[in-house]
């Protein structure tokens, strides 16, 4: 027996779309006018509606299809349907709007009460059509889900986050179409189960995995290579990643070009520079690193980077990829340690009139700072003195100092160069 709460697809496209509350062409996504045949007595349907070939009716309680019929005559041209955020639970139902309507290649049905609802596999075929399926936030089952792919030839991309999959099952039939597999926010943390996609989407090119608890990648070459042929993006941001090892099998998936792998735990203890230099020279084929395009230039130097920074490790804790790189470069000696840190002192002289001395002075302290350290020294007040500085190496002449809140250390002081005193006259 039908559930008679909420409302049907066709109460809330005939309200949404009717020419009150949706004109004509108005703006981009412009509605078409649908005229339709004579409908049932007590029909909600409007005498005409403009309904836009990309129809979103989210958020609109929506529990029923209503008359097929109708939706037929509305909806023979539209391409895309939102239906997420409603209160469809009824497989039946669902099946009875997507049959409906002939053109149908993306529909999203996320955040629909899915949980532990049977798909009759009658009901399935009506999905045949669609291209990119959204199933965000369903709970729908992994059975439910094997059903679909097997009855939909030109599935292309599929998304399944946040439905809590702690494991996953194999089906017998592949879904060879399927190229964008979107499955973040569950809890898939053996790669027994990451295997598994291989086989189910041998044609998968883009794998967004963040957000799992992935701890390991534990296949070898061989296998990874036969299970991703034509993988080229992965995405583990967020995985639980804690072994220099797993990123190193990223090499044996033969076509992986970019690559995310923010948040996981084995880069915890790195700076964000070495751990995208570390990265990159780890994955000499990945040519986008965390949504950033990894130049010619910037390889080269993670490269080097890389042989430094495993000059003192032990021979038997080297990794691979050092070995690799140090046929590339060679041997590489350590970069020399410059100390850029701006100096704290410098030693000067101080003339003032005929009166030569040395004084320390702190180069962190403002001019006005410097003029009172003086004081004792030339005997005239901060009041009564013009100073100047004079560079030794420099062929200018003296400078006055006369911005009191100038740090020092911007004038570039140096140990011997000289600081002359002169009296303002009255």
């Amino acid at each position: 027996m039908e559930d008679m709460e909420g409302h049907t697809f066709v109460e809330v496209m005939s309200e949404k779309y009717s020419p009150d509350n949706f004109p004509y062409r108005r703006g981009p996504g412009m509605g078409v006018v649908v005229v339709p045949v004579a409908g049932p007595q007590g029909s909600p349907m409007k005498d005409r509606l403009n309904v836009p070939s990309m129809l979103v009716l989210s958020g609109c309680g929506i529990s029923r299809a209503g008359e097929q019929a109708e939706i037929a005559a509305f909806c023979a041209h539209v391409m895309e349907l939102d239906l997420s955020h409603n209160q469809l639970q009824d497989w039946h139902q669902i099946s009875k709007i997507v049959s409906s309507i002939p053109n149908l290649e993306f529909l999203n049905l996320s955040s629909n009460p899915l949980g532990g609802m049977t798909l009759d596999p009658h009901c399935a075929r009506a999905f045949s059509r669609v291209r990119r399926f959204v199933l965000n936030n369903t709970q729908v089952s992994w059975e439910t889900v094997l059903l679909l792919t097997r009855e939909m030839p030109k599935l292309e991309e599929l998304f399944l986050c946040l439905n809590e999959y702690s494991n996953v099952g194999v089906s017998s039939v592949a879904c060879p179409t399927l190229r964008l597999l979107h499955i973040t926010d569950n809890s898939l943390k053996d790669w027994a189960d990451i295997r598994k996609f291989g086989s189910m989407f041998p044609s998968l090119d883009t794998l967004v995995l963040a957000n799992n608890n992935l701890s390991s990648i534990q296949d070898g070459k061989d296998i990874l290579k036969r299970l991703f042929p034509n993988l080229r993006n992965i995405n583990l941001n967020n995985s639980g990643l804690n072994q220099w090892g797993d990123i190193e099998k990223l090499n044996f998936f033969p076509k992986l070009e970019e690559v995310r792998l923010q948040g996981i735990p084995l880069l915890q203890t790195y700076t964000d520079a070495e751990r995208r230099s570390l990265i990159i020279a780890q994955l000499p084929s990945v040519s986008l690193l965390n949504g950033s395009v990894v130049t010619d230039v910037e390889r080269e130097d993670a490269e080097r980077f890389f042989i430094r920074y495993y000059l003192d490790y032990p021979k038997e804790e080297l990794p691979f990829r050092y070995h690799c790189l140090v046929t590339k470069y060679g041997q590489l000696e350590p970069l020399a340690e410059i100390d850029l840190r701006p100096r704290c002192r410098a030693r000067v002289e101080v003339h003032c009139e005929e009166k030569v001395e040395q004084v320390n002075i702190r180069l962190d302290q403002t001019v006005a700072e410097l003029k009172k350290q003086l004081t004792g020294v030339v005997r005239l007040s901060t009041n009564s003195m013009r100073l100047y500085y004079i560079d030794k190496s420099s062929a200018f002449g003296p400078e006055e100092m006369k911005y009191s809140t100038r740090v020092l250390h911007s004038y570039g002081i140096q140990d011997g160069d000289e600081l002359m005193v002169v009296p303002k006259t009255k």
